[in-house]
């Protein structure tokens, strides 16, 4: 499989096309960004963590039942993936109140939810990804009813695979974001990636941040949170 043009870069990855045209190929960047890009800055090695991180815990969910687009890992940075169209939605999975949420609804940052709530928004980083609920995701036709209820099993099933795996390790998992997309075929599969970039990994025992709020929040030790995940869930 070789690269051909690049198709997209992004704040975090850059595409390529290959000579296949059912696959592509993903290259994670160092790059931090967050605030819709408003703060940025680089974060040594966390392209290639976040790459290694997503494609084990992708593995993870494909034995678990949660069909996704990683085909293989090329090299440290870089993964061959399905070609797909993504679902313009970030699907959030909460589960313990923390950053937007705790803001939001004048929540403690750390309150544990009586429920796992999920949340949507519309992808669209000039208008900040707002918010919108299933009768706007109808209306505007972002999806189907039917891939709706679909992406919203599969996130349920994402975080309860996830959340007992990580218990196991010393993580508690507080949110995450997961995106979608359809393959050729119409199928929906679990798309983009899932790693403390994407995600709010917490330990167990401290209530320690392992994860992008570190940089978010000017917490120092960025590169130590990213790495104490790798340790944790591969032993490195």
């Amino acid at each position: 499989m070789e690269k051909t043009n690049l198709l997209y870069e992004g704040k975090a990855k850059k595409v390529y096309e290959t000579n296949d045209p059912a696959l592509l190929i993903v290259d994670y960047k160092d790059d931090a960004t967050a605030f819709n890009g408003l703060k940025k800055g680089t974060i040594a090695g966390k392209g290639e963590i976040n790459n290694r991180v997503t494609n084990h815990l992708m593995k993870l969910l494909e034995k678990n039942g949660v069909p996704t687009h990683f085909v293989e890992e090329l090299s440290p940075r870089e993964t061959a993936v399905k070609r797909v169209s993504i679902v313009p939605l970030e699907v959030i999975v909460r589960n313990i109140a923390a950053g937007s949420l705790a803001k939001r609804l004048g929540l403690a940052e750390g309150t544990k939810m009586k429920k796992t709530v999920l949340e949507f928004c519309y992808k669209d980083d000039e208008l900040g990804d707002p918010m919108v609920n299933e009768y706007h995701i109808l209306a505007m036709e972002y999806c189907t009813e039917e891939e709706l209820k679909l992406i919203s099993q599969y996130a349920l099933k994402v975080n309860e695979v996830l959340s007992a795996y990580l218990k196991d390790l010393g993580i508690e998992l507080i949110d995450f974001k997961l995106e979608f997309g359809r393959l050729a075929d119409g199928t929906i599969v679990l798309a983009d990636e899932i790693s403390p970039d994407t995600c709010r990994f917490w330990d167990s025992a401290t209530g320690e941040k392992l994860d992008k709020d570190r940089f978010r929040r000017d917490l120092g030790h960025v590169e130590d949170a990213y790495h104490e995940i790798l340790r944790r869930l591969m032993g490195e």
